[in-house]
């Protein structure tokens, strides 16, 4: 995958979390930051599976479901 130039500009709080982060884990701050925006995508989609999932079970057996907590 061909890299691309980025600028990202941090505040000292945001400069010593990652300073802080990186060296904890022995990577770079670019690695860090990298991850982070990675994992937060996979969190993203997973909950948007979720909902999906959620929603068709809630049209398919929600006249079950209502009839169950009925009883």
């Amino acid at each position: 995958m061909p890299t691309m130039a980025f600028t990202l500009r941090t505040d000292a709080e945001l400069d010593a979390a990652l300073a802080e982060l990186a060296d904890a884990q022995g990577l770079s701050k670019q690695e860090v930051v990298r991850r982070a925006v990675l994992e937060m995508r996979q969190r993203t989609q997973h909950k948007s599976r979720v909902a999906e999932a959620s929603a068709s079970s809630r049209d398919r057996w929600g006249d079950v479901l209502d009839r169950l907590g009925s009883i």
